[in-house]
C-alpha cells in the first residue's frame, strides 16, 4: 500500500478504468459517519459496468455482488483505502452519504435520482482514506424532479404501483408475475423509464432486464415459470 492515497484525478480515473463512475465525494466534518477522513462513492451509471459484467461472467447464474467485489476490493488495496459495499453486514448508509455529499435526492419514485446520471446508476462502493483528499466540489442545484411539472414517472405504471403516496410493492411484484408483465419483464420499469433526466445514460436492454429479474428473484418468483 502507497504511504499516501493519490490525487483525486488519479483516483477517478483509475475507478473509472475499470468501468465504474464517481458518483460523490464526501470529507470528514461533513456532517456523516464514516471512518477515515475522505471518501469516494463509487456505482455504475449508464450500460458500461455492465457491459464489462456480462463479457466475464454469465448474467445468468453469476452474482453482480461477487464480481464487484472481485473488482473493487484489489482496487481499494492499490490505491491505500478501505473498501465498503452496499451488500457488507450491517449495511453501510450509502443513501445518507449520497445525500450529504450532494449526490442525489429522493425521488417520486423512491430511487435515488443523481444531478448527473438521473435514474440511471446504482451505488456499488465506496473507498474510505486515512488521508484528506482535495477533490472537485460539488454543488448541489437540487433536485430535478423540482423542475419537473408532468411527473411523467407517476403516470405510467400499467398497475400504478407509484404514486405521490408510496411505491405498491405487493402490486408491482404480481404484475411482474403474470403474463400481462411481460412488457415490464423484458423492456424494464415504465414508471423509471419514463423519466426524462439523462437519458443518455440510460440501460442497455440486456442490463434492464438483468435487473428485472434479479428484482423477481428477490421476491421468490422465477420469470421462467410465468406462463
Amino acid at each position: 500500500m502507497p504511504d499516501a492515497p493519490p490525487d483525486a484525478a488519479a483516483i477517478e480515473a483509475r475507478i473509472r478504468g475499470e468501468s465504474f463512475e464517481v458518483l460523490g465525494w464526501l470529507d470528514h466534518g461533513d456532517g456523516v459517519e464514516f471512518e477515515g477522513r475522505s471518501l469516494v462513492l463509487i456505482g455504475n451509471a449508464g450500460p458500461a459496468m455492465f457491459g464489462r459484467f456480462a463479457s466475464e461472467r454469465d448474467p445468468a447464474h453469476d452474482l453482480m455482488d461477487h464480481w464487484t467485489r472481485d473488482v473493487l476490493a484489489p482496487l481499494a488495496d492499490e490505491l491505500g483505502a478501505h473498501a465498503q459495499f452496499p451488500f457488507d453486514t450491517p449495511h453501510p448508509p450509502f443513501l445518507t452519504w449520497a445525500r450529504a455529499a450532494g449526490a442525489g435526492h429522493t425521488s417520486p419514485l423512491g430511487m435515488n435520482i443523481h444531478p448527473k446520471f438521473g435514474l440511471w446508476h446504482a451505488y456499488r462502493a465506496a473507498f474510505l482514506f486515512d488521508h484528506g483528499i482535495t477533490h472537485p466540489s460539488v454543488t448541489d442545484s437540487g433536485s430535478p424532479c423540482d423542475s419537473c411539472p408532468d411527473k411523467p414517472c407517476l403516470a405510467t405504471c400499467p398497475v400504478g404501483a407509484f404514486t405521490r403516496d408510496g411505491y405498491d410493492v405487493p402490486a408491482c411484484a404480481a404484475h411482474l408475475s403474470s403474463p400481462q408483465g411481460e412488457p415490464c419483464r423484458t423492456g424494464g420499469c415504465m414508471a423509471r423509464n419514463a423519466c426524462p433526466v439523462a437519458l443518455e445514460y440510460f440501460y442497455s436492454p440486456d442490463q434492464t432486464r438483468f435487473h428485472m429479474v434479479a428484482f423477481m428473484k428477490a421476491r421468490g418468483v422465477d420469470p421462467e415459470t410465468i406462463g
